[in-house]
């Protein structure tokens, strides 16, 4: 099996069945959402059960939307996360401080509408940046592309995760042009949401392993 270069984050899990699934296939980190508003919302009970079985195997992520550092703090620690993804309006000092309180590693997603976007991710000094498609009040799991070259183009301090619309018939040319340094997925690999369907799930693997033995070659 060829080793895949381009990191895989896999979102929007909600049971163990799919957490291993995803773990099985060779995932980097298993995003689970913690947003009340989200219709993959995973319950904590079920986000225990996930970390006690894969929290050596996978880096275990809470995502999170506009939530009181006390709230993503506790859930950290009750659900042994290794990343906070935050995806709403927060601000640079509260990732900061979010970094500091829990001891996780921040990834901090953005909403890409323009150049303009990216130019100020310079004031973020997460971990990791998430750049995802802007829909006007969706926060993220939308099915829609960003601009891949505007990617590519921008001159980002972390490393790039990139979001937005990917699939297993996309993923590939996403990796060429953007050469980021993980892709998420949530969306692409469903059958509901919520659910994911193991032939799109392994398709979407394959295709990263495909780019990533072309990037190396």
């Amino acid at each position: 099996m060829a080793r895949m270069t381009t990191r895989i984050k896999h979102c929007g899990i909600t049971t163990l069945a799919d957490a291993h699934l995803a773990a099985e296939a060779g995932a980097w980190a298993l995003g689970m959402i913690f947003w009340p508003g989200s219709p993959r919302r995973c319950e904590l009970d079920e986000a225990q059960l996930i970390a006690s079985a894969l929290r050596r195997t996978v880096h275990l992520t809470g995502v999170f939307v506009n939530a009181r550092l006390e709230e993503i703090d506790l859930t950290v620690q009750m659900a042994g996360l290794d990343f906070v993804q935050l995806h709403g309006d927060e601000g640079p000092l509260f990732c900061s401080e979010v970094a500091r309180r829990t001891g996780a590693k921040v990834i901090k997603a953005l909403r890409v509408r323009s150049r303009a976007t990216l130019q100020a991710a310079g004031a973020y000094h997460t971990d990791f940046l998430l750049l995802d498609a802007h829909v006007e009040g969706v926060r993220g799991g939308t099915g829609q592309t960003i601009d891949w070259e505007l990617v590519r183009r921008a001159k980002l301090g972390p490393p790039a995760i990139l979001s937005g619309g990917l699939t297993p018939d996309n993923v590939a040319e996403a990796i060429a042009v953007a050469g980021p340094f993980a892709v998420d997925v949530a969306s692409g690999t469903e059958s509901a949401r919520g659910v994911k369907d193991p032939d799109k799930l392994r398709g979407f693997y394959e295709a990263v392993r495909g780019a990533s033995v072309a990037q190396a070659s």
